[in-house]
This record gives C-alpha cells, sequence and structure tokens, in this order.
C-alpha cells in the first residue's frame, strides 16, 4: 500500500485512492467478473488444516530503521520504552514482512536496509515473509515500473527476474534468516514490470502469458535461492473483498499453470468492502482454487485526526462499510482486529493462514518519498506519541 500521493486506478478509470474514497471505495479492474474457467475442477479442495488457522500473524515493519533514525521511540502498553518489533513479537506475532525495493531514494529499503531488518526480525524471533517490488519505488495496480538498467524485452527481463530473486533469496538464508513466505511481487493484480508484464494496457490487450512468464522465472529464482529451505510462494493482489476481480485474476493465473501456494489479499475496508464481503471471498477462494489465504495487507483507522497535520489518506469522508461497529477509535480499531480474526478462523480447513498489518508503526517522521507526509498514522497500531493501542492484541496466539 502505497501512500495517498500515490494513485491506484483501474487500468481504465485514472482514478486515485483518494477519489476513489469519495465516489464508493474500491474499483472493480476494467474487464473483471466471475469466470467459469475450469471452476468445476477446483471447486471444493481444501489445502489446510484446523491448526493452520491464524498461524500466521505479523506486521510490515519497513519504515522503522528510518522512523527511528528521525528520533521516534515505541512504547509497549505498560509504556515500557522497546523496539516495534519487539512490541508486537512479545504481543504475539510471528512473522514480519520486509519490503525491498531495487535502487529506491536514499534511507528507503533497499537490499541492504532489507537484510538489516531481517537480522533483527530474527533475532526478535519473528519469521520473514519478504516483498520484493521488482521496482526502483513504489509498485502498486496503478504502475509497475521496470527498474532502471533492467532490460526491457521479455527475454532479457524474465532472466533478470529469475536471477535477481535467486541472488536476493539466497542472501536472505546467507545471514540466517531464511525467507519463510516469498512474496511475488506487490499488489501484481494489472500484472508487473510494465509494459512487458502488464496486463491492461491503453490498447484493450491482456497479456496474461507474458505476465504469467515473469512470475514464473522469479518463483523458479526464489526456490533456487532457497536451496533446500522450505519455501512458500504467495501471489499477492489487492481485491480483499472482490470475489469476482479475485476469480478473474485468479481463474487466468490457474490457466497459465503457475505455480504458487498461498492466495494474497490486501484488505483496506474503505477500498474492498465489508468483512462479510471478505469472508465471502476468502472462502470462495479456498473452495474454487484448493489455496489456503492470507491476508497480505490490513489496516484500520484509531482516529480521523492527523498527526503530522498534512493530510491523510483516510479521512471522516471515507466510506467504511462497518464502521457503525468499528468506530475510528482505538477500542473501534481493536474490535475491528478481533472480528477480523473471527473472519480467518471461520474459513474452512483452517485455511484463514492469517493476516500482516500493513506498518503499524508509520506514526508521523518519515514520508511515504522524501520529503512528503505520513499519510497512513491514523492507521497505525501506536499513538502519535509511540505508545501501543489496545488493537496490539490482535496478535496473540488464537
Amino acid at each position: 500500500m502505497p501512500s495517498s500521493s500515490v494513485p491506484l486506478p483501474s487500468p481504465a478509470s485514472g482514478l486515485s485512492r483518494r477519489a476513489a474514497l469519495a465516489a464508493v471505495g474500491g474499483i472493480a479492474l476494467t474487464g473483471f467478473a466471475a469466470s467459469p474457467a475450469d471452476a468445476a475442477s477446483t471447486a471444493g479442495r481444501t489445502a489446510g488444516h484446523a491448526d493452520t488457522a491464524l498461524s500466521i500473524r505479523g506486521a510490515d515493519l519497513s519504515f522503522l530503521p528510518q522512523l527511528e533514525e528521525a528520533g521516534v521511540h515505541y512504547r509497549d502498553l505498560a509504556g515500557r520504552v522497546r523496539p516495534a518489533e519487539r512490541i508486537i513479537a512479545a504481543a504475539g506475532a510471528n512473522h514480519q514482512r520486509i519490503r525491498v525495493w531495487v535502487d529506491p531514494p536514499a534511507g528507503y529499503t533497499d537490499r541492504k536496509r532489507a537484510l538489516a531488518l531481517a537480522r533483527r526480525a530474527h533475532r526478535a524471533g519473528l519469521k520473514i515473509v519478504l516483498d520484493p517490488h521488482y521496482c526502483d519505488f513504489w509498485a502498486d495496480p496503478s504502475k509497475q515500473p521496470i527498474p532502471a538498467g533492467w532490460p526491457t524485452d521479455l527475454a532479457g527481463l524474465t532472466e533478470k527476474v529469475r536471477t535477481y530473486t535467486r541472488d536476493l533469496v539466497r542472501d536472505f538464508a546467507a545471514q540466517g534468516t531464511p525467507v519463510d513466505i516469498f512474496q511475488m511481487g506487490n499488489e501484481i493484480t494489472a500484472g508487473i514490470l510494465w509494459p512487458v508484464g502488464q496486463l491492461y494496457p491503453a490498447d484493450g490487450s491482456q497479456h496474461w502469458e507474458e505476465f504469467a512468464t515473469l512470475l514464473k522465472a522469479g518463483i523458479a529464482g526464489a526456490r533456487q535461492g532457497a536451496g533446500r529451505r522450505p519455501l512458500k510462494v504467495m501471489l499477492h493482489i489487492d481485491r480483499g473483498g472482490k470475489l469476482a476481480d479475485t476469480r478473474w485474476f485468479f481463474d487466468n493465473i490457474t490457466t497459465q499453470q503457475v505455480p504458487f501456494d498461498i492466495i494474497g489479499q490486501s484488505y483496506y475496508p474503505m477500498w474492498h468492502g465489508s468483512l462479510a464481503d471478505l469472508r465471502a471471498n476468502l472462502e470462495d477462494s479456498v473452495a474454487r482454487y484448493g489455496k489456503p489465504v492470507l491476508l497480505a495487507e490490513v489496516s484500520y483507522p484509531w482516529t480521523f485526526e492527523d498527526g503530522d497535520g498534512r493530510g491523510n489518506i483516510v479521512t471522516p469522508d471515507a466510506v467504511l462499510p462497518d464502521l457503525d461497529r468499528f468506530p475510528a477509535t482505538p477500542a473501534g480499531q481493536a474490535g475491528f482486529y478481533q472480528a477480523l480474526r473471527e473472519v480467518l478462523v471461520g474459513v474452512p480447513g483452517g485455511n484463514g493462514l492469517g493476516f500482516l498489518v500493513w506498518e503499524p508503526e508509520w506514526i508521523p517522521g518519515v514520508g511515504w518519498q522524501p520529503g512528503a507526509e505520513a499519510s497512513n498514522d491514523n492507521l497505525t497500531q501506536f499513538d502519535f506519541t509511540g505508545r501501543a493501542l489496545p488493537s496490539i492484541r490482535a496478535y496473540r496466539k488464537p
């Protein structure tokens, strides 16, 4: 999830996330519709067991080093100053997601910083979920540019994706912090590495074969880098409560025979529907594709106030479908996460693996890009001073 200043249009709409809020919330990709695509052959299959429900509980803390460098300190519920990853681990978290860019602006998470974050996570007892964006900076459904200096033809780019991924995963293993879950790109709903792997270019075509070729190359590289170590591969889209869109994407992925283990979803209620919508979509995915589901990104407001006074992505105008049940207060946020846990536990066969809160530590101090605002500072699990909020208890074991 990028900041509010980074637009998230459907391929044909040009609407930003901020505009989407005023317009009703999430936007389905043009052409998305339920597709039968061999659904009968996959319906009813499940891949999990009851003891895997909520087996993954964690957060993406990729801004943490920059925030600490800016002078931010974090306190647990008892008021003790501790590193943020230690606070969530003590609350029951067992995974940390780490974003990595190829050549980002100075200070943002490149390979070196990502490896340092992994060492910290490992010392805190957290397993690694690796989220390479395959970009020099933010990648999401509105943009997935090829990194500067990378090949721009399919053959060259395919090999580059394989070797880059192999070396990245190998580097994590070599320092004793092996990747547990490998995420093949970030919110890849509209493809990766545009224009080569772009699913919905302006001419109306759909480049599923090219997209799948790049995915397969990255997945092969990840497995090569992991060697004999177990590695789970997740495909991550941004359609949490949008069943038809999810079917369209994964029906096509199934047709292209892309090998993966976990269906990853971003779920932001202001764009992706109610908890009831989420439940329906997750249960459908498990039955249709025989894969477990993981919420790779999720967050919810604890206030509508703006911690840095420079604008937030979620304002009082946001469409929050369950706001009557879960107001934008610390208690309301905690209630939302409790209900989210119940949705995941209720996915049949233990196939609701869990959730990763997106940047719960991103309080004022660092912008989404140099000089910009902290546009999500009311979606955190720490207040503006860095003290943990009651929702931190959501990481507890089931």
